[in-house]
């Protein structure tokens, strides 16, 4: 496991707050997540340790990398159309945040970068 950066301990509880919000509006919780969005929450919270781009990470909106399987993937996009909105009112120190991440150019993809294209000879 990575050290968290500040940046991404910030992200953690954004996303946590987002679920939460999702989870008590559509799905009627009291307390606590219900299963279904405590399994997403757990998912959502392991995936920036094995970003490639670190601490450069921008917002999965503006990723070139795409980290969430396709079906986790649709489950957070439904969380962050409900709860983006809402999050202006509840919490909007982090929506605050998670729009200025949202404002920074992603870095290069880091895959491009592995290895270098051979050089073709060409016949002379």
């Amino acid at each position: 496991m990575m050290k968290d950066s500040s940046r991404l301990k910030r992200e953690r509880k954004t996303i946590e707050a987002m679920i939460g919000l999702a989870c008590k509006g559509r799905h009627r919780t009291s307390e606590g997540l219900c299963p279904e969005c405590s399994a997403l929450l757990q998912y959502a919270q392991s995936r920036p340790e094995k970003c490639p781009f670190a601490e450069r990470k921008p917002t999965c909106a503006k990723c070139p990398i795409h980290c969430y399987r396709p079906d986790r993937r649709n489950q957070i996009r439904e969380v962050m159309r409900y709860a983006g909105p809402r999050m202006l009112y509840r919490h909007p120190v982090l929506a605050l945040f998670h729009w200025l991440d949202g404002r920074r150019e992603p870095p290069p993809d880091p895959r491009a970068q592995r290895r270098p294209r051979a050089l073709v000879k060409m016949d002379e």
